[in-house]
């Protein structure tokens, strides 16, 4: 495949190449070198720009290769190191988005895009990326539910759950929940679990713009089951249960459990937050899918990217008649999700354990192994660099107050911006004037790439 069809010079490499021989001469330079910047067709006609155009597009390149001639007539580069020039302005790939390594300590960031893909997941994205099945039966040749294996994975994780829904994320299933039952009647929730969910958007805003009206009960700190009953009326739609998954109130305290509001006559709606299916021994006051349905809830609503794992999407759980009436009003259609997100669900539910699952039961013996291994290699290199005890955390709106035992490395504080602008960008964070760099959330595999990261950031130091 030629990237370059045969055609002649455009009036933009027209001027490009007109512009050589006029306008600033270059620190040191004459005119002769200007004249020696070579054309944009001679530059592309290079191997490796070839192929980038193949791999990138022939835009990028050619972006590449005038901010490179660009260089030369500013006399920053040699003309003769335009093409090398170049390839080195290149991008990796074509999207503005760019890995990197999460040394934070926090599982689950959400600055970072919060849940790591696993291997199976990413593979299931790319077989997806093309032609699939997602709505058609092909042994009939007829339109089939869109989904249906994904969806039909995520019901057998939680085998309370009759039924089961996907939307786009965790507060577009709560909204759908919401417009599909209670527009135009009440939700009743209790006052401490009227939270705000980041980004400054708050849950009875949220709840608000779905056409429900809400009716508080309670205080912040103690809710009974009692003042739920005294709320409940005609005009009540559902009661809502939300759990506090990015704080916490200790102290003087009660709430009502999805048991004691099941026998009140509405559906009770459990909004848990961070997608754990059942319940997990290291996160005994973290609400599960699983525990809630057998408690009584009609409906449970959860994200995706937390800590089940896998790609941002919102999970319903519940009732067949009342999951029915919500996957089937028409906003629904407007908040599904793609078949890249379903084939990334169905394979976080049904392959391997996810990196996210990893970090959370990793033995923290083996981090502080991996970072005095680490240490001793930079540390023969030159680096400023010990192994150090560390905590880490969930986060991602889960688990708050959780912590869990890990170990980092700790550098200079100068390393934490030049890591995190270097070619293979390192977040980790500043702790008592270091950079800490947590394994936690680092996969083994990654510990060569970190250390190199590391090595030539202090090089560039020297």
């Amino acid at each position: 495949m030629d990237p370059w069809p045969a055609r002649g010079r455009s009036e933009g490499e027209a001027a490009a190449g007109a512009s050589a021989h006029q306008g600033r001469v270059p620190h040191g330079a004459g005119p002769d070198a200007r004249r020696r910047i070579p054309r944009t067709d001679a530059v592309l006609r290079d191997p490796r720009l070839r192929e980038a155009a193949i791999r990138l597009g022939p835009r990028l390149v050619k972006s590449a290769v005038r901010q490179a001639q660009e260089q030369a007539r500013d006399g920053t580069v040699m003309p003769d190191q335009v093409t090398d020039t170049a390839c080195a302005l290149l991008p990796s790939t074509v999207s503005g988005l760019r890995s990197v390594i999460n040394a934070t300590g926090v599982l689950l960031h959400t600055n970072l895009g919060r849940a790591s893909l696993s291997q199976a997941a990413r593979q299931a994205v790319l077989r997806a990326a093309g032609p699939t099945d997602v709505e058609l039966d092909l042994h009939t040749g007829v339109r089939a539910r869109r989904g249906r294996t994904a969806v039909a994975a995520l019901r057998d994780r939680v085998p309370s759950a009759a039924a089961a829904h996907v939307v786009n994320n965790g507060a577009a299933a709560l909204v759908l929940v919401a417009t599909a039952l209670a527009a135009g009647r009440e939700i009743v929730i209790s006052r401490g679990e009227m939270v705000e969910i980041g980004d400054g958007f708050r849950l009875p805003d949220l709840l608000v713009s779905t056409g429900a009206r809400l009716r508080e009960v309670g205080t912040t700190n103690r809710t009974t089951s009692a003042d739920y009953a005294q709320a409940i009326g005609p005009e009540t739609a559902f009661v809502l249960k939300v759990h506090p998954s990015n704080f916490r109130i200790t102290g003087f305290t009660r709430a009502a459990d999805v048991g004691e509001l099941a026998v009140l006559g509405v559906p009770v709606v459990v909004d848990i937050g961070s997608g754990l299916l059942g319940a997990h021994p290291l996160l005994p006051e973290e609400p599960d899918a699983e525990t809630q349905l057998r408690a009584g809830a009609a409906l449970v609503t959860a994200s995706g990217d937390k800590l089940l794992g896998g790609p941002q999407c919102g999970l319903l759980w519940g009732q067949e008649d009342v999951m029915r009436t919500v996957s089937r009003h028409p906003l629904a259609r407007a908040l599904r999700v793609d078949k890249l997100t379903l084939a990334a669900l169905e394979a976080t539910l049904t392959g391997p354990e996810t990196p996210t699952g990893e970090a959370l039961s990793v033995d923290p013996t083996v981090l502080m192994r991996r970072a005095e291994r680490l240490s001793a290699v930079l540390a023969a290199a030159g680096v400023d660099v010990r192994a150090v005890e560390s905590i880490a955390a969930i986060g991602g709106g889960g688990a708050p107050g959780v912590t869990l035992p890990s170990a980092a490395l700790s550098l200079p504080e100068r390393h934490a911006a030049a890591l995190r602008t270097g070619p293979v960008p390192v977040v980790g964070r500043l702790e008592a004037g270091r950079c800490l760099l947590d394994l936690r959330a680092v996969p083994a595999e990654d510990d060569d790439l970190l250390a190199e990261a590391v090595r030539a950031v202090d090089g560039a130091g020297e």
